[in-house]
């Protein structure tokens, strides 16, 4: 099965390793795997700001990059609704909404692609922990991707799973929200965090790098002894 990387900008400027574990995860599972050199930001930064015509030569180029795709595989629920979302953008465009709407329709998020299309739930992971999972507010409520992560997971020989309480609420993070009501995003942040500790879990998994690196940062910055994995590191651990 032939598979095209949409790496997403965060994992390409902060978070290389989830690529790395993303590529060598899915080539151990038999996929061969392309990167696309040109593509760039999906153009979501921009369109969730309101700047929706601006955005529009980001969403073509990414639709011209994975035009040969058979898969596009991301490691990001938020980065593979936003390609979900270009029919939408695109309707009634009559050069670009069929293109977008075919990229759509073949974009997945990883552990969506693991367990739905190569229908597989054991990866042949193992990592000892004890772990609990953040489910990013794109990824579970928009893309609709709820149990795969958790199925996932709870195959990984070693880890032991455990539930997050208020799992079902934002980090904080929300992209610019962070920014522009930094108070509040500190204050969800926070409960995040505290939630966390409750479980007593030694590793914080998530799907979305704006989530982990928002999560871990406070974490970081507190001093909680808790490691923060993207799920594509836990699912490549061996």
């Amino acid at each position: 099965m032939k598979v095209s990387l949409f790496a997403t900008c965060l994992v390409d400027m902060f978070q290389g390793n989830v690529g790395k574990a993303t590529v060598e995860l899915l080539e151990r599972l038999g996929c061969e795997i392309d990167f696309p050199t040109s593509q760039v930001c999906c153009g979501q930064p921009a369109y969730n700001s309101g700047y929706v015509e601006e955005s529009k030569g980001s969403m073509k180029n990414m639709i011209k990059a994975f035009e040969h795709a058979e898969y596009v595989v991301t490691p990001s629920g938020s980065c593979a609704y936003m390609l979900k979302e270009y029919p939408h953008i695109f309707k009634g465009d009559p050069e670009w909404e069929q293109r977008a709407q075919r990229l759509a329709d073949k974009t997945y998020e990883l552990t969506d692609f693991i367990v739905n299309i190569l229908k597989i739930e054991n990866v042949g992971a193992r990592l000892k922990g004890k772990a609990t999972y953040h489910t990013s507010c794109h990824m579970t409520r928009l893309l609709g991707v709820k149990d795969a992560p958790i199925r996932l997971l709870q195959n990984v020989e070693g880890l032991e799973y455990v539930e997050l309480p208020g799992n079902e609420r934002c980090c904080g993070f929300g992209g610019t929200f962070s920014v522009k009501m930094g108070n509040i995003s500190g204050e969800m942040v926070d409960e995040k965090v505290r939630n966390i500790e409750e479980t007593g879990a030694d590793i914080l998994v998530g799907a979305d790098a704006g989530c982990l690196i928002n999560i871990g940062g406070r974490i970081s910055r507190t001093g909680k002894p808790i490691r923060v994995m993207h799920i594509a590191e836990v699912l490549n651990s061996r």
